[in-house]
């Protein structure tokens, strides 16, 4: 799966009169999904164009706040704060789950680790672990590839494992970006969506199976565990818009929840709604 890049923007078409576009923008989990749902929505809905773009769930509030974009696509659900800011402009919003996402958690195949905790896991992201020694045989600092603050796929983990960030966590721009930081970092850990990992993409990685408590450690690419809820980094991935431009979009969202769109976003390594 080639890496799309999040201020990248996809015209499906050559734009031409009598053509309506709907505007999808934010999180960079989603942006190659949304990309490749909207190039097989359109060769069948060709008069309604869709351009996508990235640039972190953040941008996509700030984005349908301002009428800029008409679907947020965010892999968090809305904060307070924004649900405030689209009451204050007396603007009804609404929201769609269109797929499931699952986190991962990546190191190099260098490294001499399998599975990992999340408790584990909240030491390291939070810098009470800073030497690989306390995890395996090997001395080594431990680096740190994450996202930025205003990308939702951050404030997923930060808040399911109930940590403060390491001050010293290097903020990179998309998944992509993150995986490749890690090949040439033997010690470094990073977090990213499943579906960035397929196709090639983990040449040079593992993917950490993970386990909470007791129980038996559970790989983000396990579709059975997925199915059941049984992974601890799984999430819904949403798209948020105005209830007054839901006739616009309506189209597009239908097809998501095709059969067709249930192909596509399980191709590209997520996870269809079930019904």
């Amino acid at each position: 799966m080639k890496y799309v890049m999040p201020l990248l923007m996809i015209v499906l078409s050559a734009c031409s009169s009598g053509h309506e576009t709907v505007k999808i923008k934010g999180s960079d989990t989603e942006v190659n999904l949304s990309v490749l749902l909207a190039e097989q929505f359109h060769r069948t809905n060709s008069s309604l164009l869709v351009s996508v773009s990235g640039g972190g769930s953040g941008l996509g509030f700030a984005s349908l706040l301002n009428g800029n974009t008409d679907i947020a696509n965010s892999s968090r659900s809305i904060k307070k704060e924004e649900v405030n800011m689209f009451r204050h402009q007396n603007i009804e919003i609404d929201s769609f789950v269109f797929a499931q996402d699952a986190i991962a958690f990546v190191v190099s195949d260098q490294l001499g680790i399998d599975s990992i905790s999340t408790a584990t896991l909240s030491r390291i992201l939070s810098s009470a672990y800073t030497d690989w020694s306390l995890v395996t045989n090997t001395t080594m600092p431990i680096t740190i590839y994450g996202r930025q603050s205003n990308s939702g796929t951050h404030d997923y983990v930060k808040d399911i494992l109930n940590i403060k960030f390491s001050p010293y966590a290097k903020q990179m721009n998309g998944n992509a970006q993150i995986l490749e930081a890690i090949k040439a970092d033997a010690s470094g850990i990073g977090y990213v969506s499943a579906g960035y990992i397929l196709n090639g993409n983990a040449d040079g990685l593992k993917i950490l199976t993970v386990y909470d408590g007791k129980e038996r450690a559970i790989s983000p690419l396990d579709t059975e565990a997925i199915a059941s809820g049984e992974y601890f980094f799984q999430r819904p991935l949403f798209q948020y818009y105005r209830k007054s431009n839901y006739q616009k979009i309506k189209p597009f969202l239908d097809f998501e929840k095709s059969a067709a769109g249930a192909k596509i976003i399980r191709q590209s390594g997520y996870y269809p709604v079930m019904k």
